[in-house]
């Protein structure tokens, strides 16, 4: 059993979440849930979890508007993205702004699980700062 850690599920779809919430629970975390984006972020400073696991698609806030919220912030926990959305430019993006990992959906509970493990393993850190206008001016 690893130790306990503070996991923040910010998903819409409840039996999905549900289903990673008792997978976590098994493995010993503690679970909170949130069911948008905005919840999701208020309940990053409410609960200051370990790990995030974020979906990317949802009503009211998105996954990626909760990304850009946390650029340059320090002390932001991991955040694992989740998504049933194929882009390769959307994975890109959001690695861009910092996630540990990024997973399409459907995917093996192993594969999160893996992906959690890394995440806890980092611990908190600074999300990348947004870009200095003149320097994406100089890069294109």
């Amino acid at each position: 059993m690893t130790e306990q850690k503070l996991i923040l599920i910010v998903d819409d779809d409840m039996e999905l979440s549900d289903g990673i919430r008792a997978v976590l629970e098994h493995q010993g975390h503690k679970v909170v849930q949130a069911r948008d984006g905005q919840k999701g972020k208020e309940a990053v400073y409410q609960h200051r979890p370990d790990l995030v696991i974020l979906d990317m698609m949802m009503p009211r806030m998105g996954g990626y508007p909760v990304l850009e919220h946390f650029r340059g912030k320090t002390d932001v926990p991991p955040i694992i993205m989740i998504t049933a959305n194929e882009g390769s430019r959307h994975k890109a993006y959001a690695e861009y702004l910092g996630v540990v990992d990024y997973i399409r959906k459907p995917f093996a509970m192993e594969r999160l699980l893996e992906a959690v493990d890394k995440g806890l393993a980092q611990g908190p850190t600074t999300a990348p700062a947004a870009p200095d206008k003149k320097e994406e001016v100089k890069g294109e």
